[in-house]
């Protein structure tokens, strides 16, 4: 199919005009000015957790809901500015699709199933104990003493603060974690 770059622009142009408002709210509080949809909001810096940058973000909430999300223009690293998949934090949130409870499948079965959040982190808890128990080793083969599991494995996050890392490194280490890697570096 050959289409021109008039065609293109026109179709473009239709697509996005016949899409509504594009952003981040609904479409009622769209047509609202700006002071009058955030008044009263609860506004929460965060970090975007989509990679290793660490751009910042304002999230506005009413009643426990979030109703706008935009670019911190304090923020250092991005002052203000958003990437694609930032700006589109709110259809992150607010989406009818979003998984909100754990989701299990049993060995050997085919469907995965909604289980409740203190049977799953229990059981997360149970397993990691029993690999740490089934392959730590406490001494090498020099007899060194070396407190370390080889049978578990990190993959840490690029949405998490400093302070967070530090916790989560000192969490792992205390378990005798020696394979932790970070996103950004694989």
């Amino acid at each position: 199919m050959k289409i021109s770059r008039r065609a293109f622009l026109k179709f473009s142009g239709g697509a996005l005009l016949s899409g509504g408002v594009v952003g981040s709210e609904d479409s009622a509080m769209a047509s609202l000015p700006r002071e009058e949809k955030l008044r009263g909001a609860t506004v929460t810096t965060t970090i975007c957790p989509y990679c290793a940058v660490g751009c910042g973000f304002r999230v506005y909430t009413k009643n426990g809901r979030v109703i706008h999300i935009e670019g911190d223009p304090d923020h250092p690293i991005n002052e203000g500015r958003c990437c694609p998949k930032g700006a589109g934090l709110y259809q992150f949130v607010n989406n009818d699709t979003r998984v909100l409870k754990p989701l299990y499948r049993a060995p050997g079965a085919r469907q995965w199933k909604e289980v409740e959040w203190d049977w799953a982190l229990d059981r997360i808890a149970r397993r990691i104990k029993e690999a740490r128990d089934k392959t730590f080793v406490h001494k090498n083969s020099k007899g060194e003493v070396v407190n370390r599991t080889d049978g578990i494995a990190h993959v840490g996050s690029a949405a998490i603060d400093n302070e967070e890392c530090y916790l989560l490194q000192k969490w792992l280490r205390s378990l005798g974690l020696v394979y932790i890697e970070h996103q950004a570096r694989i």
